[in-house]
């Protein structure tokens, strides 16, 4: 049987890290890497150690969902690895933000991550892993960055609960705080709602975090001392002061 990884989002940003250093997690015989850019996948075959099968998914469609099964069901491979790297965020007022882009987030943040683990799952043997990408915006609301916020927070509470689920199978969620990836080139609009970046991490420096942390079988990794900080701070603050302080910081008012 074919032991395979599969990893979403991989033509870009930390889903492409986690791809170019997947020997860090283990050996495979085959990668699947999904995405929509077809030529940015062909691009990775000279770059990963191993085998790359390029898998050309929108998974803002949930047409796509049945693809990936059918072509599971096809294969019947041993899924050790999967990771959820698909997403993107927008920030801007609600009103000010397209319906379109704002339930295309929950598509692919919330509803994605949710069909490509249950529909992975049965194809994967005892000790194997799933890496789902959320975020620090998860622990606390942030106006203006409303829905990718709330999406993150189901990705985080999903993973957490799902790893208590399962016996055999560990799922971790991943919460990098601003890095550095092609994510701000959709994320940030023309009005600029956020001005003041605490921190921006590489996404070098965040992935091998997830690594060392997905081998000591933590259900959530944070890297960096100022998202942890921040972290712990918002579970202590009253969300209401917390979102003041959010908007002070970024000049930001009701409207």
């Amino acid at each position: 049987m074919k032991k395979i990884a599969v990893i979403t989002g991989a033509s870009s940003g930390m889903g492409r890290r986690f791809l170019l250093t997947l020997d860090k997690f283990g050996r495979f015989d085959e990668v699947w890497a999904i995405a929509r850019r077809k030529e940015r996948l062909e691009e990775l075959k000279a770059e990963v150690p191993f085998a790359v099968r390029p898998v050309v998914l929108d998974l803002s469609d949930q047409a796509s969902y049945s693809e990936y099964e059918a072509l599971l069901e096809s294969e019947r491979p041993s899924v050790g690895l999967l990771i959820n790297a698909s997403g993107f965020g927008k920030f801007d007022a609600v009103m000010d933000t397209p319906l379109a882009d704002n339930l295309n987030m929950v598509d692919l943040n919330c509803k994605a991550v949710a069909a490509l683990c249950q529909i992975t799952i049965p194809y994967m043997p005892e000790g194997g892993q799933i890496i789902n990408i959320a975020s620090v915006a998860a622990f606390q609301p942030i106006p203006y960055i409303d829905v990718y916020a709330a999406s993150k927070a189901f990705v985080v509470s999903y993973s957490r609960a799902l790893n208590r689920e399962l016996d055999k199978i560990h799922v971790m969620a991943l919460c990098p705080f601003w890095t550095r990836t092609e994510f701000f080139d959709r994320a940030v609009s023309s009005n600029k709602v956020v001005k003041k970046y605490v921190a921006m991490y590489r996404p070098e420096d965040v992935v091998d975090r997830a690594w060392k942390a997905a081998g000591k079988h933590r259900d959530i990794c944070l890297y960096g001392f100022k998202a942890k900080g921040q972290a712990l701070l918002v579970k202590l603050l009253p969300h209401s002061l917390v979102m003041k302080v959010w908007m002070k910081q970024q000049d930001l008012c009701a409207r």
